[in-house]
């Protein structure tokens, strides 16, 4: 039986030996390649070091591909350099975007949000303030002048109008302080010697890690949200409202001057949902009072709802919509309670949902419906 089993095993070895003489020699198999099917992506590791052309690190040299594989190579070597600087395509693909690019959208570019024309053609949809509030320019070319400079993305159509009393607009080089005034398509609109476009809206939402300043801008030099957003358009956005350095979560930037005027304002009642770690744990009585309104050394502030989060008293789940600053932070702190960490989970209706810290992402279409007609 051994003998038989031996037998077996040395016509195999020179069958296979025989198989492998007559196919030729075997192509050696690139980096990665899986028998049979596409070749696998290396994202970082020492051994996928960037080639240049041919060149590998050891300074041999591969034969010379064919167009498409030429490029298949290029594009991978581009992937593993930028994957370990974290920088992103540049305009191409921005690595701490969450969602991904939709179909027919370009590189660099926010998405065209194409439904949004029939909402500004129509002053009967949308809620009932926006149809008391919104000109009757619809259906034309013309737009009044607070709201051109609104979308040019330079203020809200409140600012716009200080903007315009104090002489600081001109049209087709003549100021104009006029309440009212209507542009049309031809003419030039300037905000000193800025000429104004109406730009592409953009309206990206971000979950802000720690560490990171809520402003465009730090003189100190420290890292601002701004750095996380860096790629998301060429359009200019900003933040709407502010998060402290050490709090997380939810922070929306746009150039919609309407949108960031309507989230702000505490008429509309922007409601905020955060949650509370705490490092001692929260009593019954303390909890009685938030949901009571804690007077503070500005006011009352007012929540909307408090509570426990899972039965654990360190963590609290509180809901407001005043937007005064660390209102949240002082609230506990004016119980002597010290904050842990705040993560703020809901904004506007926007929640964290498939967007992890530090990354960010377009809104979509209907959301930005919601936040411009009906909020």
């Amino acid at each position: 039986m051994a003998r038989a089993a031996a037998k077996v095993a040395s016509s195999a070895s020179s069958h296979r030996a025989h198989s492998a003489s007559a196919m030729g020699p075997r192509a050696p198999r690139s980096n990665g390649e899986r028998p049979g099917g596409f070749e696998k992506r290396g994202f970082g590791s020492e051994r996928d070091a960037v080639r240049v052309g041919n060149a590998r690190p050891d300074g041999d040299e591969r034969p010379a591909l064919g167009k498409f594989a030429q490029r298949r190579e290029d594009l991978k070597a581009q992937e593993r350099s930028v994957r370990r600087s974290g920088t992103g395509y540049g305009t191409t693909i921005q690595t701490n975007r969450a969602d991904k690019p939709r179909f027919g959208e370009r590189p660099g570019e926010a998405p065209d949000y194409k439904n949004l024309k029939h909402y500004d053609a129509d002053p009967n949809r949308g809620n009932k303030r926006r149809r008391d509030q919104e000109n009757q320019d619809f259906g034309t070319d013309e737009l009044r002048l607070n709201r051109y400079i609104a979308n040019a993305g330079i203020c809200s159509r409140r600012e716009a109008d200080a903007l315009i009393a104090s002489g600081e607009i001109r049209v087709n080089g003549e100021v104009v302080t006029e309440m009212g005034y209507k542009v049309q398509p031809t003419d030039t609109v300037q905000y000193g010697k800025t000429n104004l476009n109406r730009e592409k809206s953009v309206y990206v939402l971000l979950n802000k890690p720690k560490d990171f300043l809520t402003t465009t801008d730090d003189p100190e030099g420290r890292r601002t949200v701004m750095e996380l957003v860096a790629n998301a358009s060429k359009e200019r956005i900003f933040p709407v409202g502010r998060l402290d350095r050490n709090t997380t979560g939810l922070l929306l930037f746009t150039n919609d001057g309407e949108v960031a005027q309507r989230l702000s304002h505490p008429s509309h009642k922007n409601k905020k949902i955060y949650q509370v770690e705490l490092s001692t744990p929260l009593t019954e009585d303390d909890l009685r009072k938030i949901g009571e309104g804690i007077e503070l050394e500005d006011g009352k502030a007012e929540v909307d709802d408090v509570a426990v989060v899972a039965g654990n008293p360190h963590f609290v789940g509180i809901e407001i919509h005043i937007g005064r600053n660390r209102i949240v932070r002082r609230i506990f702190e004016h119980l002597g309670y010290d904050v842990v960490a705040l993560d703020r989970v809901q904004y506007a209706g926007l929640t964290k949902k498939e967007l992890p810290r530090g990354k960010w992402r377009f809104l979509s279409e209907q959301e930005v419906i919601r936040l411009k007609y009906f909020m």
